[in-house]
Parts: structure tokens; sequence; C-alpha cells
């Protein structure tokens, strides 16, 4: 079978560091990962002042209290646009330094062909996983609540539907429907919005936080959050 047909299971018995930007997508497949093979630790992407993640908008603090919770070491850097692959194939040698066999992702809908993570993943001699790929999007959330996970919502796209009212709101299963018949992805896979999980089956207690102003920038907004 080719490593594409692999996408979904190539953790299965493998060492492996998982992209994580602490949402739900890659939550999920770090949980789904972790019952399949050995994590070793965690690949966040920062902007590159490094006061906050990638998309997520979370400063290093939060990032760092989700992952002493579940347990795991952070592989970190600050990068710009212009800089962020480099940087990120640096991280995953890094990785592969300390044994690490196989990268693990949170993408539902990445193409077959092109790729990105694909072409990183191979130029740093490291195998592709993607639990989520081409899974539902409602099925996905669904299976995210069910465990038991719990998210808020954290960044919105102000021209794709969303509110700054949806800022600090909990992915639950009454605000799934209410997304749903706003026409919104019940994912954010069109980049509607982004959540931060505070808690769930991988989590060894809750991360406890408390919701700070709203940031604007253009289109999106930002909640900012600060530990407890």
């Amino acid at each position: 079978m080719t490593d594409l047909g692999n996408w979904k299971n190539n953790a299965h018995g493998h060492k492996f560091i998982a992209s994580f930007s602490g949402g739900k997508d890659g939550s999920l497949a770090l949980y789904k990962s972790m019952k399949a093979g050995e994590a070793l630790g965690l690949i966040v992407m920062m902007e590159e002042e490094g006061n906050r993640s990638r998309s997520h908008g979370m400063p290093p603090a939060i990032i760092q209290a989700q992952a002493d919770s579940i347990g795991l070491p952070v592989y970190t850097a600050a990068a710009s646009w212009a800089e962020y692959e480099k940087v990120f194939i640096n991280l995953l040698k890094k990785a592969k330094k300390q044994h690490a066999e196989v990268l693990v992702t949170g993408d539902l809908d990445m193409p077959a062909n092109g790729c990105w993570h694909d072409e990183v993943t191979k130029k740093a001699e490291l195998k592709l996983a993607m639990p989520l790929w081409e899974m539902d999007h409602r099925q996905a959330v669904r299976e995210f609540i069910d465990l038991g996970f719990i998210a808020i919502v954290v960044t919105v796209n102000l021209s794709l539907g969303m509110q700054e009212e949806d800022l600090g709101r909990t992915l639950d299963h009454e605000y799934v429907r209410e997304l749903q018949n706003r026409g919104i992805d019940p994912c954010g896979e069109g980049g509607e919005f982004h959540t931060t999980v505070l808690d769930g089956p991988i989590f060894k207690y809750p991360v406890s936080v408390r919701k700070g102003a709203v940031l604007r920038d253009g289109d999106y907004a930002f909640l900012s959050l600060e530990l407890n």
C-alpha cells in the first residue's frame, strides 16, 4: 500500500511527533494516534515575534500548560511565513534525531496531490499520519465532543459568518447545531474559527484560564486567554 493509502494509519506502532495548535482537530488526531503509537512530543509554530501561535493566536504559556497536562514536551519555533517551511522542517529533523518516525497532523481535507505536509515530511525523512483525513466534518466534531473534550472558540473570521460574540463559546452539540443553522462548517475547515482545548481524555487535568480582551486584526478577532 502507498504512503497515501496509509495516511490515516501511519502512526500505528510507530513513534511520532504531532503538529499541535492547541485546537480541536489536532487534539482529536493526537488522541487517536496515542491509541495507536507512541507520542514523543508536540510541534508548535509561533508567529515571528514569538508571542502567539499561528492561526489560533495562543500565548506560549497556554500552549505549555496544555502540553504539561498532556505530558509531552514541546518542539517550538517562531517564523515568518517566508521562513515557515524551512523552520518547520528543521523542527521535524530535530524530532527525528529523538527517534520520531512519523508526523501526525489534524487535517481533514488535505488534497491527495500537492499535500504540503507530505512534502515536508519527505524532506525530513519522516512518514505522514493524518488520522482524521477525509472524515465527515459533522462526525469529527461529534466524536470530539462525545469523547469529553472541552474547547472554546478563540479566533473568528468576521467575513465568514462568525461574530465577536462567538469568542469564548464552548464547542458543544447545541452550539454545533447553531453553527450549522447559520451555514457555518462545524469544523471551521474554511477558516471560519479556531478553538483552544482545555480538557479531555488526553489531559491529566483541566487547563484553567481566564478570558481577557478581544483583539482585532483585519477580518479576524481573537480572544486573549491567560492562565489562572
